[in-house]
């Protein structure tokens, strides 16, 4: 690494480090979750039907948008087309916004830190292009081009730290991956059946994949116990009962829902499903085999 890549990667070490951001980062958490509450439009943006995060997919078409029309702009003949798609990419920067809203709101205080950062550099760029769209329309070329410019060193800045976000910090990843490549195959035995307490949530260990067991009756549920969201403790959760789901658990960290029947995605901020785990009782006793 360069002297300049450590002297970056300190500095975006300091900002998850720094605690006075919280003060910023926890009323705007609040103000996000009560306007967009719980339900379809929430876990729409989260990227729930999508089975991974929306924000990366949507931050797309601005990026596209804007990064083309800097490119058109030095290009003789490149006005015109330029303009529209920087308004094209204000537009677009909307949705997208608001998808990485809702995935700020259930991260964990070390990504919101960053995250407020890659916030204000993004809404900075997109002030840019749209005073950059403002001016192309009054008929001031050089200012639009140089509000433009101005806003792609914005948006780059927002992009290396949406980087960091994804890449170093795990945000949006399904942190449940790991549990087919190190859950020992076959089946493994956990335990009486009469040590399971009825419609109960409770912990087994599968090697060193921790899962959660659900009974009822004769019939025994499993998941992978780490969420896939953020690795919270699934075991830990509350139970609730789907009409047509059935039984389902709800992370206690960030209030994602899992069907215990299949791992199904009911409610993010998760998107990946939970792995799941076949069962059998074998002369009492509990068995589990990854599915």
């Amino acid at each position: 690494m360069t002297d300049a890549g450590r002297a970056v990667g300190r500095l975006i070490k300091t900002i998850e480090g720094e605690e006075r951001l919280d003060k910023l980062a926890q009323p705007l958490m609040g103000f996000i979750q009560k306007l967009v509450p719980e339900g379809p439009v929430r876990d729409l943006l989260h990227g729930v039907p999508l089975g991974h995060p929306a924000h990366p997919f949507l931050v797309q078409f601005p990026l596209g948008a804007w990064t083309s029309a800097n490119v058109l702009d030095l290009i003789p003949g490149g006005w015109i087309p330029a303009t529209a798609l920087v308004g094209v990419g204000t537009a677009a920067a909307i949705p997208a916004a608001a998808a990485g809203a809702v995935d700020f709101a259930a991260a964990h205080p070390e990504q919101q830190r960053v995250g407020l950062v890659h916030w204000a550099s993004v809404a900075t760029a997109g002030t840019l292009y749209g005073a950059s769209f403002v001016a192309r329309i009054s008929g001031n070329k050089k200012a639009g081009k140089r509000l433009a410019f101005a806003g792609l060193v914005a948006a780059s800045v927002g992009g290396y730290l949406g980087g960091h976000l994804a890449y170093r910090q795990a945000m949006g990843a399904n942190h449940a991956e790991h549990v087919p490549h190190l859950t020992p195959e076959g089946w493994h035995d956990l335990g009486l059946l009469t040590e399971l307490p009825e419609r109960q949530l409770r912990q087994r260990l599968v090697g060193a994949t921790p899962v959660v067991l659900y009974r009822d009756g004769e019939r025994v549920l499993a998941l992978a116990d780490t969420c896939s969201h953020l690795s919270g403790p699934l075991h830990e959760g509350e139970l609730s009962e789907d009409p047509e789901l059935g039984p389902c658990v709800t992370c206690p960290w960030h209030s994602s829902v899992f069907a215990l029947e299949d791992g199904a995605v009911v409610h993010g901020p998760a998107t990946a499903p939970q792995p799941r785990f076949r069962t059998r009782i074998e002369n009492g006793h509990v068995e589990v085999s990854l599915a």
